[in-house]
């Protein structure tokens, strides 16, 4: 493999301000696509217990994207969306696991497998986000992007939970 100097992007970002809102404008398309496929995995599901996180996850998501297009307010931007290729990639992986996996238990796990990358990839991005924004002084902004990363990290924390004490033992039978 060779390495290679990358030449920026007519558009590329010049400063911290504009990375910042390239992350947001990833998170929103990522926010949205998430809303689109959690309905996919709800009815996928077998586990009543998982079938409930998701649809609470979905009801947060929702909820995610307007506080996003808040953040955009709040830093004086027109809420844009650009293809977040990393979420396609996982989301396409997740509809993956549904096709190889048969209805049940084993597919309940590979769901929760499929939910925690989107949850760990979200969390990275608000992780990232918040500390931009707490540099470049958006505090309203950070405080918006900080409720939505507890909201990932929590449900990533029932998810775990869900695979540990109920489906993973389930789907080992």
């Amino acid at each position: 493999m060779t390495t290679k100097k990358v030449e920026a992007k007519k558009d590329a970002a010049k400063n911290l301000q504009d990375l910042f809102e390239d992350c947001l404008k990833d998170a929103l398309w990522a926010e949205n696509a998430v809303k689109d496929a959690l309905p996919i995995m709800i009815k996928n599901s077998t586990s009543k217990a998982l079938k409930t996180a998701l649809e609470d996850h979905l009801k947060e998501t929702k909820e995610q994207i307007k506080h996003l297009k808040e953040v955009f307010k709040s830093i004086g931007v027109k809420p844009e969306e650009e293809k977040c290729d990393a979420m396609q990639g996982i989301l396409e992986e997740g509809e993956g696991i549904l096709e190889e996996t048969e209805p049940g238990s084993v597919r309940d796990a590979g769901i929760i497998a499929a939910c925690q990358k989107v949850e760990h990839y979200e969390i990275a991005s608000y992780g990232t986000m918040s500390s931009y924004a707490k540099l470049l002084g958006h505090k309203e902004a950070k405080k918006l992007i900080d409720d939505i990363l507890k909201q990932e990290k929590n449900a990533d924390k029932l998810l775990s939970n869900l695979a540990k004490k109920e489906i993973n033992i389930k789907a080992d039978k």
